[in-house]
């Protein structure tokens, strides 16, 4: 029965998340996640209370946590820098394709229209960002100036807004492409002896999987 359960869950989420991502909160009605998860509408109800139940479980259970994956880029043998790259292209890929990524953030984004309060999906976001600029510190690869909290929050937030923006004008094919333009310009304010950025790209697992 739990099994079953978790099931139902997934799959009401799965589709909630889709239709999010493509119509948005206000475009997209309980009647309809049903019609695409193949559930009823009682199921909902159960397992999520209301519309507003869903919207809350896309952000804080995945929108908001999937960074914890940001542990596949502890490998030490590679600069901690080097890896905060690769961990943004990660992010970026996801929030270009993944389906429930997409959707948290566009949610995020319609916060004002939705009747629950969405947790604060950048908390783990920062938190990594801040653990390798600390590493980069220890191992002397970051400039004097920077201080690791501090940066973390404000490249997390312009790191967003710049995903978000070029999404809007350009559309979500071109972001992996122009992030690279945005880390030539910043990486260098953050090495101690800044060199032309490298950009290192994740390994792919497919269109539409999260990274």
């Amino acid at each position: 029965m739990q099994e079953r359960a978790r099931e139902t869950r997934r799959s009401l989420m799965e589709a909630a998340a889709y239709l999010f991502a493509r119509q948005g909160y206000a475009g997209t009605s309980v009647n309809e996640i049903c019609a695409r998860s193949g559930r009823t509408s009682g199921s909902v109800y159960f397992h999520y209370t209301n519309k507003e139940g869903i919207a809350l479980a896309v952000v804080r259970d995945g929108f908001a946590t999937w960074p914890g994956l940001a542990a596949r880029y502890d490998d030490r043998t590679v600069p901690p820098l080097d890896r905060l790259v690769a961990l943004s292209y990660a992010i970026a890929h996801a929030l270009a394709e993944d389906p429930l990524t997409r959707a948290g953030a566009r949610l995020w984004a319609e916060r004002d229209t939705i009747n629950a309060r969405l947790p604060d999906p950048f908390v783990l976001w920062t938190a990594a960002a801040t653990r390798l600029l600390a590493q980069a510190r220890t191992e002397g690869h970051l400039a004097a100036h920077v201080r690791p909290a501090s940066t973390a929050r404000t490249l997390v937030r312009a790191f967003f807004g710049f995903c978000a923006l070029t999404e809007a004008l350009e559309g979500p094919d071109v972001l992996t492409g122009r992030l690279a333009d945005w880390w030539h310009l910043t990486l260098p304010s953050l090495q101690r002896d800044p060199r032309p950025a490298r950009v290192p790209v994740p390994h792919r697992t497919g269109s539409g999987s999260r990274p």
